[in-house]
């Protein structure tokens, strides 16, 4: 019996192996053809390509595929570009410009119109924001702008550039713009920089103007710094930048999905709301130190039944996993967004008009401040504290006196608006709101011992360790979990417990940008 299944399973192997080298001989055969039939091609298009001459100009391209240098696509395009290099050079008329800004002399007076033709302003991104932005800056008069963008001109640009036609698709947004801009107000000096900003390129795309510099004027920095960039890391980083050097900057939030001109205004970085995009920045910059003090333009209109949503992600797409890798480029979205093409234009023009006014000295009356709640993220602050020095006396009768928690009124404001967006996590109310302790620490509430020795009596208290209820709701949490003996999970239900743990971790992912 033995010796017939030896023979057998002989048998079964070697077929299994003659079958094995028959696939791996027919697989070899044919990637040996495909490779000899793609050699063969690249051969062939290699070989259509003309050699350079006077009849075949040949125009480098940068490393996102758009030509280094300006292309004219018509004469009239010729045609304006020699004027306006004969306009920059001094060589048009003054009546003429003045006539051209009359409407902005009778509205800034002399002295303001003066101070925007004397200016130097910063744009980085030209899609619909950046581009509206840049066409009213120039039309009403700045005279040097760098614009700063790797991207080319799309078919799908066309709803919401000011300035690219059919004929600028496949072209640099920045010669697009610069191309339209000169048969507009050929004077204005305009410094094209196809560039991605980066952490390695912001300080020289920043730095002082040195654009076709004239004999007589010296390099002067920047007035402003205009962000219309829609990757949150760019964003964020320049935003860092211009603050820690004291550069004003102003920055457009999302424009996608919103449709009620409205609701758009200017505020406080710290003041926007509604805006996922200046909800994500807000938090990216304040792990860096920086909560307040940049001017931005943000929609407060809320989503809705019916409203326009980021388009979902395939399926097959999703399955397949690191979906971030679908991106062009490396941390930027991979999901069409929704845009109506009036709301970006509406969202340049609101940064374009601060900018102008600021730069013109024309006052501003519109609040740029914080929401007006200090007194209320003191009296958290203050209630908070209380709360702890009770919960450390029922621990073994320790001494209270000097005590400190290392939470801030900013932590308590950030907690509060960014984590919990206003809101109690248990019964979802906004108001009479409350930090309380999710959890009790393990070996109750005591002094840490790590800063007696420096003369400190502090608490340990993070982030993650507090929660926002309603005054009432924190009443009975207090008594139940943190003087009590029951657990969070013995007394909220599942939902409530989800929350937590969602708002929690999602601040844990935040705290890793903070240096």
């Amino acid at each position: 019996m033995s010796q017939w299944l030896q023979r057998h399973t002989s048998a079964t192997v070697q077929l299994g192996l003659a079958a094995a080298a028959g696939a791996l001989a027919a697989s070899s055969v044919i990637f040996t053809a495909t490779a000899i039939h793609r050699r063969r091609a690249t051969k062939e298009l290699k070989d259509s390509i003309p050699d350079i001459s006077p009849d075949h100009h040949a125009i480098p391209l940068t490393e996102y595929g758009g030509p280094v240098r300006e292309t004219m696509t018509s004469k009239e395009d010729e045609r304006a570009a020699k004027i306006a290099a004969r306009a920059r050079k001094g060589d048009y008329d003054e009546e003429l410009i003045l006539e051209q800004l009359a409407r902005n002399r009778v509205f800034l007076k002399d002295e303001g119109l003066a101070k925007l033709r004397d200016s130097f302003v910063v744009v980085v991104g030209l899609g619909g924001v950046g581009s509206h932005c840049v066409a009213a800056l120039a039309r009403s008069g700045v005279s040097r702008i760098r614009i700063i963008d790797f991207d080319q001109v799309t078919l799908s640009s066309l709803n919401r550039h000011a300035l690219a036609t059919l004929a600028d698709v496949g072209t640099p947004k920045v010669y697009c713009v610069r191309r339209r801009l000169e048969q507009i107000c050929p004077w204005v000096r305009i410094d094209c920089r196809i560039e991605l900003l980066s952490s390695e390129s912001t300080e020289a795309l920043l730095s002082s103007w040195d654009y076709e510099l004239r004999d007589d004027e010296d390099r002067r920095e920047p007035d402003w710094v205009v962000d219309a960039i829609d990757n949150i890391d760019s964003k964020v980083g320049l935003l860092q930048y211009c603050a820690i050097n004291g550069i004003k900057v102003i920055s457009a939030m999302g424009a996608g999905c919103k449709s009620d001109p409205t609701r758009i205004q200017v505020g406080d970085i710290s003041t926007s709301v509604e805006d996922p995009l200046s909800k994500a920045t807000r938090r990216r910059l304040r792990v860096k130190g920086i909560k307040d003090g940049i001017p931005v333009v943000f929609s407060t209109e809320k989503p809705g039944e019916g409203k326009a949503q980021l388009l979902p992600i395939a399926d097959e797409e999703v399955e397949k996993g690191s979906v971030d890798k679908l991106g062009v480029l490396p941390e930027f979205r991979v999901r069409i967004l929704p845009v109506l093409g009036t709301m970006p234009a509406v969202f340049g023009y609101t940064v374009a008009n601060h900018v102008i006014c600021s730069i013109a000295g024309y006052p501003i009356d519109y609040r740029i401040g914080d929401k007006g709640r200090d007194k209320m993220y003191e009296g958290m602050l203050s209630a908070l504290q209380g709360l702890e020095e009770r919960l450390v006396r029922t621990t073994d009768g320790q001494d209270t006196v000097g005590l400190r928690i290392p939470i801030s009124r900013d932590d308590v404001a950030y907690l509060v608006d960014e984590v919990f967006r206003g809101k109690s996590v248990i019964s979802g109310l906004p108001t009479r709101l409350a930090l309380i302790r999710w959890r009790k620490p393990r070996g109750g509430f005591r002094i840490d011992p790590e800063y007696l020795p420096e003369g400190q009596k502090m608490v340990k208290l993070s982030l993650t360790d507090l929660v926002v209820m309603t005054k009432e709701e924190a009443q009975r949490h207090e008594k139940q979990v943190l003087i009590g003996y029951a657990a969070p999970e013995d007394i909220y239900d599942t939902s409530v417990l989800s929350q937590v743990k969602k708002r929690h971790d999602e601040e844990r992912a935040y705290d890793r940008y903070r240096r």
